[in-house]
C-alpha cells in the first residue's frame, strides 16, 4: 500500500478565483503510471494508493501553510490568518475521476 504521496506546492488563485494545479496533476499522474506498470509487468500487489492529504494542511514540521498539499485549497496563511473557506483546485475533479474509474482514467 501507498501512503502519503503527494507534491506539495504554492497554489496561486487565479483572476478567475481557481487555482489550476496543473503541476499537481502531472506529479500524481506520473505516479500512477508507475505504480500500474509495477502492477501489470512486474506482478507487484500493490492493494492500496493514498495520496498526501485530501485538503490543505498545515505542516506538522514547520508550521507552515504555505506550501499546499491537497485537491482543496484552504484559505489560510503561516500565521494561521484568513478565513478558512474551502476552494477545490483542478485536481479535486480530476482526482475524483480517477477513483470513480479504478485508475483508467488518468
Amino acid at each position: 500500500m501507498i501512503t502519503e504521496n503527494g507534491l506539495g506546492a504554492v497554489d496561486k488563485i487565479n483572476e478567475n478565483g481557481e487555482i489550476k494545479d496543473d503541476y499537481r496533476i502531472e506529479y500524481l499522474q506520473q505516479h500512477i503510471r508507475e505504480i500500474k506498470k509495477a502492477v501489470e509487468i512486474d506482478n507487484v500487489n500493490c492493494f492500496g494508493y493514498l495520496t498526501w492529504a485530501p485538503i490543505d494542511l498545515v505542516s506538522a514540521t514547520t508550521g507552515q501553510m504555505s506550501k499546499r498539499y491537497g485537491f482543496i485549497y484552504v484559505d489560510m496563511d503561516d500565521q494561521g490568518n484568513g478565513s478558512k473557506k474551502r476552494l477545490k483546485k483542478k485536481s479535486f475533479n480530476w482526482y475524483k475521476s480517477v477513483i470513480a474509474s479504478n485508475g483508467e482514467k488518468i
